[in-house]
């Protein structure tokens, strides 16, 4: 049952970005930019051009702005506000500390119930974050492998890895969309005498396309997650040494590959099971499916520490 309910609330929100995003998008080209004396109506090319980028980077900016509701949606959390046990004391007391040096606002504080050793950060922006540690990762680790693994997340807000991703991400959307309605306007208007597109073939070779485009984007932002999982990695070694998360990052893979069920590390390219993977701590893929991995491999990240 609570599997159904989130997956019709995860319907009915998709719908309802894609309402305000057409209607906004409406008013900004139909009657704002023309205002101000841009208007974008008179070229098929500049006109599609621009819906793309309202609903690619539209669409990117409010998946941002929701992540830190949906991150508490998807789990059973509990803010730490006055830490009661020495784990919150340490999860507490080292954001703070971490965000005093960065000079940023401290993030909100949050643990949820469950084995899989994890921690993630999320948030609009540098001085609107969140960090979340799993039971399993707290309750596992020793004070020095967790405050590393907090550094790491504090890495990701401190960086602004949230912003930047989201940039990344709205970019590549853009292009999915304009791509696959240029060449679909292209494919449903050929044959025709006069000049008339099949609205049916249309639809259908844009989602086609849509798919296609949007696995090849997944490749570029991949790699930049997996690029910034190693800045954040300098990160932590520079706040309390390269030793001690290495040690965290072994810990977290021997604890990962005894709580991971076969389901758990099955995932589609187009549906990851988890909207959060590439704000986590760990995640791997072996062969062609690097490629589409949120995170290096753990011996990568351990040799880059080696070498700093």
């Amino acid at each position: 049952m609570r599997s159904f309910k989130g997956l019709f609330m995860l319907i009915i929100t998709n719908l309802l970005v894609f309402l305000t995003l057409a209607i906004s998008g409406s008013i900004l080209i139909n009657f704002v930019l023309p205002a101000f004396g841009i208007d974008l109506r008179g070229s098929v090319a500049t006109y599609q051009f621009a819906w793309a980028m309202v609903f690619g980077f539209g669409g990117a900016f409010i998946s941002l702005w929701m992540s830190k509701p949906m991150a508490k949606r998807m789990y059973k959390m509990q803010q730490v506000t006055n830490p009661s046990t020495p784990k919150e004391h340490l999860v507490f007391n080292t954001v703070k500390e971490l965000s005093q040096r960065a000079g940023i606002k401290m993030p909100e504080v949050w643990v949820y119930w469950d084995d899989a050793p994890n921690a993630f950060a999320t948030g609009p922006t540098r001085n609107s974050a969140m960090v979340a540690v799993s039971s399993g990762l707290a309750m596992a680790m020793t004070e020095d492998e967790l405050k590393s693994v907090l550094a790491h997340e504090m890495g990701h807000v401190d960086n602004g890895d949230m912003v930047a991703t989201t940039l990344l991400q709205g970019l590549m959307n853009t292009f999915v969309y304009f791509l696959a309605g240029m060449i679909a306007r292209l494919i449903a208007s050929a044959g025709s005498r006069d000049g008339e597109m099949n609205i049916m073939l249309y639809f259908i070779v844009n989602m086609v396309l849509q798919i296609l485009f949007s696995i090849l984007a997944s490749v570029v932002v991949m790699w930049h997650s997996r690029h910034r999982e190693f800045k954040a990695d300098a990160y932590a070694a520079r706040a309390y040494g390269s030793e001690n998360m290495i040690r965290a990052l072994q810990r977290i893979e021997a604890l990962s590959q005894r709580t991971a069920s076969p389901d758990e590390e099955e995932s589609s390219i187009l549906a990851p099971k988890d909207a959060l993977a590439t704000m986590k701590i760990h995640g791997t893929s072996d062969g062609l499916m690097a490629l589409f991995a949120s995170h290096p491999s753990t011996e990568a990240r351990i040799q880059a520490l080696r070498n700093m």
